[in-house]
């Protein structure tokens, strides 16, 4: 049986590490960053007599529950009674004037435009300027730390940083938290940040999810279920299309469609890609909310069967491409509004982080398909972020 896994705040709990309690701390963190026993951190801390003085929230706010891509106001946190100061809101970066150190405590699932590590990288900055110690608690990477299953492409920092992928990285990344904080530290000029890691237990790097015997918690509205965890990183790229994601029904970023879609015709040919590790299944729904809201979409839903084999960036890449085949007098790019990207456009791109992919679905789809390890290739990522492995 394997041991039972601990994230970074269970550790931190449970054992003996030499931090300052009566230090003014600060915590960014959200509601479903919870101890094993379902105790919001920052109660936890509390009761461990740290001595918070304030939170700090991210894209969906402190309930982890905001609508994606809408900006959060402060607030006051009903639990604890302390002020919450929005890093998805009036800016991205926080002040740290009213703290001496701060603790990070976000779940993230490990896929570079999920904003949550994009905040701690504006955290590790404001830290590192302001002179502040910031402490990670490390959370699991849910489709496992194996760095052998990354997948590309490599954002184009230059031509696309944003707030869903600021800096140079594969889509999947295969590591923790803490582990891109000690990377950032070290490749972004911020040797002079106090940083501090409190590392998971119990974790090791080929569990998913799955292995792992903890409870679920949403991270945030859409990722609602443990399965989606393996199929957001596939389907997130049809927010920059305009398909229906599968919001506004109980199955979103696990199925996707549109109604000038041929369920049957699709699926069939999705089939003969005989992708590894899922299968697709005919799909007929009505969003009850979100993009075709109250029209009939035809499409896929996708089931994996087996996370080992299955690649989900590279899923993603053939069914656009596929998209791109048959229906190409009716698929195209569309905006998607975000309070980081209010004008919503080049969001496709943003997401991919290579216009020539982009590029090439739309005009060489063929080419694509024949093509999928070039473009999923993750260059030498393993060998770059090899000294700042923690497990």
């Amino acid at each position: 049986m394997k041991e039972l896994v601990h994230n970074g705040i269970d550790h931190l709990l449970d054992a003996n590490f030499p931090l300052v309690k009566s230090s003014r701390w600060g915590l960014v963190t959200n509601d479903a960053a919870l101890t094993l026993e379902g105790q919001p951190t920052r109660t936890a801390l509390l009761n461990q007599q740290y001595n918070l003085q304030c939170l700090y929230s991210p894209e969906h706010g402190l309930s982890a529950q905001g609508v994606d891509g809408e900006a959060q106001r402060h607030q006051l946190d009903h639990l604890t009674g302390l002020k919450v100061n929005s890093l998805y809101g009036p800016g991205f970066g926080p002040e740290l004037e009213e703290v001496d150190a701060v603790f990070f405590d976000l779940p993230d699932i490990g896929v570079r435009f999920y904003t949550y590590i994009w905040t701690l990288s504006h955290l590790m900055e404001a830290c590192c300027a302001q002179g502040k110690k910031l402490v990670v608690l490390d959370r699991i990477n849910p489709l496992s730390g194996q760095l052998a299953l990354a997948e590309g492409p490599l954002l184009d920092e230059e031509a696309l940083s944003s707030f869903i992928g600021r800096w140079s990285m594969p889509i999947r990344h295969s590591l923790t938290v803490g582990e891109l904080a000690r990377y950032w530290q070290a490749t972004r000029n911020m040797q002079n940040l106090d940083l501090e890691i409190v590392p998971c237990k119990g974790w090791q790097r080929d569990f998913f999810f799955s292995d792992t015997q903890m409870p679920f918690v949403a991270p945030s509205p859409a990722i609602n279920n443990p399965k989606t965890l393996l199929t957001y990183p596939a389907l997130c790229f049809m927010e920059g299309l305009n398909l229906n994601e599968g919001r506004g029904t109980p199955f979103p970023f696990q199925q996707f469609g549109a109604p000038w879609v041929d369920a049957s015709f699709l699926v069939t040919h999705l089939q003969k890609l005989h992708l590894p590790g899922l299968v697709f299944e005919r799909v007929a729904y009505t969003p009850i909310e979100g993009r075709y809201q109250g029209e009939s979409c035809n499409g896929a839903l996708l089931k994996v069967t087996d996370p080992e084999t299955y690649r989900p960036v590279t899923t993603g890449l053939a069914i656009i491409a596929t998209l791109w085949q048959l229906y190409a007098h009716h698929i195209k790019e569309h905006t998607y509004p975000t309070h980081a990207n209010p004008s919503g456009t080049g969001h496709l791109a943003l997401l991919l982080g290579n216009e020539e992919l982009v590029q090439g679905l739309q005009q060489q789809p063929e080419s694509i398909l024949q093509n999928l390890n070039h473009w999923t290739n993750t260059g030498n990522w393993q060998q770059q972020v090899a000294p700042y492995l923690l497990y």
